[in-house]
């Protein structure tokens, strides 16, 4: 049986949402001709480091409670080593 997603998950998650709907809005935006595409460009760069982060929070969260430690002792990394981690 596996256990509930601990509270500080769901405010990650819902983070994830935030910025999946700030990706799709600035891509409208885009589309609608209300931002060029430099600006895009540039914004949804932040975007997608921003989610690299959440998302290795949430794995790291989760790799914690699996391994019984506390999750809360994940910690964001910085994002040139979230990026790298392909490279």
């Amino acid at each position: 049986m596996t256990q509930q997603s601990p509270t500080g998950d769901d405010s990650i998650i819902a983070r994830i949402h935030e910025l999946v709907g700030e990706e799709r809005d600035l891509r409208d935006q885009l589309a609608a001709q209300q931002i060029d595409a430099d600006t895009e460009r540039s914004r949804l760069a932040a975007v997608e480091t921003q989610l690299d982060q959440c998302w290795d929070l949430l794995r790291q969260r989760r790799a914690r409670l699996d391994a019984g430690q506390d999750p809360d002792g994940a910690r964001v990394r910085p994002a040139s080593e979230v990026e790298n981690y392909l490279s």
